[in-house]
């Protein structure tokens, strides 16, 4: 888990109200085609990135009656691909050597923008939306979920230092690997796509985040 304090923020998109920034994640797997938990038409990947927002501060359900209960968490997804090597995310891959063991947590050495950890600017024009539930126990249904169709590449040797580098435990028997939650029947769950024909999203997804914005600390939650 990556700390992003209170510095970044979105809106637009379909979105009812802007959201600001928390914390950023991954899951992944040791198979490169098993880490992610969205797939696309059948597809998995290596691993996916969750960008966790919280409602701005007299927007919850608690203080405006208008606001959907279910909407509560704003979590941006992106897929990770094996492919090139990706400079911008290496300050991330770097770190994990400092977290081995849990509840450790380290500062980064180098400043990051989250623009350059993301798809360029046009590419996430392209994204699907829905109501559904976070991934962690107890999985509580109060997120709308933006998961975007573009994919980050990273290294096949980045991504799996994620499973090599990290443990569960503190003796390091038991590596941190296959941190995925199963697929889960869509049930009822409407899945809207961006730029479709009909009833759908009213806007593209403007000014993902608010300038650039460093991460502040690291740590590994099981």
């Amino acid at each position: 888990m990556v700390l992003l304090g209170d510095e970044a923020s979105i809106a637009g998109g379909g979105l009812a109200t802007r959201y600001r920034a928390t914390q950023l994640h991954l899951h992944w797997s040791k198979v490169l085609d098993w880490g992610s938990e969205h797939s696309f038409d059948g597809d998995r990947f290596a691993m996916e990135m969750h960008m966790v927002h919280e409602k701005e501060k007299g927007t919850s359900r608690n203080t405006n009656k208008n606001q959907d209960p279910k909407d509560e968490i704003a979590v941006l997804a992106f897929m990770v691909e094996a492919g090139s090597e990706n400079v911008n995310f290496q300050p991330l891959v770097q770190a994990l050597s400092d977290i081995p063991n849990p509840n450790m947590n380290t500062t980064l050495k180098d400043n990051i923008s989250l623009f350059d950890l993301l798809p360029k600017e046009e590419k996430l024009r392209h994204y699907f939306r829905y109501l559904g539930s976070l991934t962690t126990p107890g999985c509580d249904e109060k997120v709308v979920w933006t998961v975007f169709q573009e994919p980050i590449q990273l290294h096949k040797d980045q991504i799996l230092a994620f499973s090599q580098k990290l443990y569960y435990d503190n003796e390091k028997k038991l590596k941190m690997t296959d941190n995925v939650r199963p697929l889960q029947p869509r049930g009822q769950r409407q899945v809207f796509r961006s730029q479709a024909p009909g009833r759908l999203l009213p806007l593209p997804l403007p000014a993902l985040l608010t300038p650039v914005l460093t991460c502040l600390t690291a740590g590994f939650l099981r």
